[in-house]
């Protein structure tokens, strides 16, 4: 497949850009910058620029453009900026492949299980309701976004959790606390955090290429965990205490309400639509999630 790609430098980018070409696919990416290679298209999401020509020759777009969630603190103006790439960054792709001749296939775009928001004692599923919350809102509106593609492209929205892998991500902040003695309990430690691998964040997205499935589809590992058990589990392979606990309170006056959406939300998200089409886990505990990316910064250390 010739498939397409925004968010191609990014941390799950550039982990499924590799997966891409060694299972040989092509892969065409959208730069924000002149085009200097032959695989690259130049693009201005925030502008809506896009030469909506190269859709005809494309037979999947992946869509992982977005602001960073990870970077703190959530002002007004960056909240704005978590909303506003999200929406201009997938609204630019839709009408991109509706004025296409030949509209791609496929449309995998990124999405969130913040939708959820914090529904502690609830088992969520793809039939869940929304939540409420700021990125209740922010994935309402982006996957109305999504939606704007043409009907003959199947399109996917991939709501995806904590995703667990060396490199990048929301994870690396946990790895960093824990690298330097600061693991803790963060809250009651209680909450569910879904969480998936950064191995099947990137097969699932292969796996949705070749699929009949649209619409929203959860990216969680299928055994649940609580944030503490992620703690631990970093502490433990890492080889460092858990032993502080920090105060709800205390976090929402460090963080404010990244602290309550991020850290303190409870989702016990089940990927059932996954799991239903037969796409088989590669780490199906977050304990193996963990041994995969400490192993794999071991080996990038070296």
């Amino acid at each position: 497949m010739r498939v397409l790609i925004a968010g191609a430098s990014g941390y799950i980018g550039t982990s499924f850009r590799a997966r891409l070409h060694a299972d040989g696919h092509e892969v065409v990416r959208l730069v924000r910058r002149r085009a200097h290679e032959s695989d690259e298209v130049s693009w201005s999401p925030a502008a809506g620029i896009i030469d909506f020509t190269v859709m005809d020759r494309i037979d999947a777009v992946v869509n992982l453009a977005g602001a960073s969630l990870a970077r703190l603190p959530w002002t007004k103006r960056y909240r704005d900026e978590i909303l506003e790439s999200r929406i201009t960054a997938t609204r630019t792709l839709a009408d991109a492949m509706r004025k296409a001749r030949t509209p791609p296939a496929v449309f995998l775009s990124a999405s969130a299980v913040g939708y959820y928001g914090d529904r502690p004692g609830e088992l969520l599923t793809e039939y869940s309701s929304a939540g409420g919350g700021f990125l209740s809102e922010v994935v309402g509106r982006w996957e109305a976004a999504a939606s704007l593609a043409p009907e003959e492209t199947r399109t996917v929205l991939v709501r995806t959790g904590l995703v667990v892998g060396s490199g990048g991500g929301a994870i690396q902040r946990v790895a960093t606390l824990t690298k330097f003695g600061l693991s803790s309990r963060l809250g009651t430690g209680g909450q569910h955090w879904p969480w998936i691998a950064l191995d099947d964040e990137v097969g699932a997205l292969v796996h949705l290429l070749d699929s009949k499935l649209s619409g929203p589809v959860n990216f969680v590992g299928p055994t649940p965990a609580t944030a503490d058990r992620v703690m631990r589990a970093m502490a433990e392979r890492m080889r460092r205490p858990h032993v502080f606990g920090v105060p709800e309170k205390v976090l929402e006056l460090a963080l404010g309400s990244a602290a309550d959406e991020l850290l303190l939300a409870s989702q016990k998200v089940r990927p059932q639509r996954l799991i239903d089409d037969g796409y088989r886990f590669a780490h199906t505990t977050v304990e193996s999630a963990i041994d995969a990316m400490v192993s794999a910064a071991g080996d990038r250390a070296r």
